[in-house]
């Protein structure tokens, strides 16, 4: 497993769930899921193997060595198998803000969005607030899983704004919902 510079603790851990510095043994079943779920990302065509590889070798690989990364990434493991990925990107470490990012394994999403994603922001919480000591954390969704925002709002994200007519889908546009967290300890 590589380690991130920036963490001086590796492994989030909470009952059979693990958040761990981002594998290179999940890259094609994270290009899977990217590519399942493109409706709700910002990816603008499905990903090739190629792309992956390309992403892992130029960017990825070199998030672990940066003191301060503009993302870092994380297999999200449940009984040690990857079944999501996620961490925190768009980090501004000026203003120690960073934007969430999550997506489970398609086929999760039907039974068991909530209770993944509710784990899931445990653990990235302790890596935003205990480790890199930020202040705000944040999610920034495309008006088309409302299924999502009792979830957030359920863990204590507070709706911050509305983007309106902010995203093209379908030929149609529609809104972003940002939700936030400040640290409070």
């Amino acid at each position: 497993m590589k380690n991130y510079k920036a963490l001086s603790k590796q492994v989030f851990k909470e009952s059979n769930y693990a958040l761990v510095p981002i594998r290179a043994e999940d890259r094609f079943a994270i290009m899977q899921w990217r590519n399942q779920q493109l409706y709700h990302l910002r990816q603008a065509k499905p990903l090739t193997a190629q792309d992956q590889e390309f992403y892992f070798a130029e960017v990825v690989a070199k998030l672990f060595g940066q003191e301060q990364p503009s993302q870092l990434l994380f297999s999200f493991l449940q009984d040690d198998i990857c079944i999501g990925y996620g961490g925190l990107v768009h980090i501004n470490w000026v203003d120690k803000n960073a934007e969430i990012s999550f997506i489970m394994a398609t086929e999760l999403e039907q039974n068991h969005f909530a209770e993944n994603w509710k784990t899931y922001l445990r653990l990235i919480e302790e890596v935003a607030f205990n480790e890199l000591k930020l202040h705000k954390i944040y999610t920034y969704a495309f008006d088309l899983r409302p299924h999502l925002y009792p979830v957030l709002e359920g863990c204590g994200y507070h709706r911050e704004a509305e983007l309106a007519d902010h995203c093209l889908f379908d030929g149609e546009y529609k809104k972003v919902v940002i939700h936030s967290k400040i640290n409070k300890k």
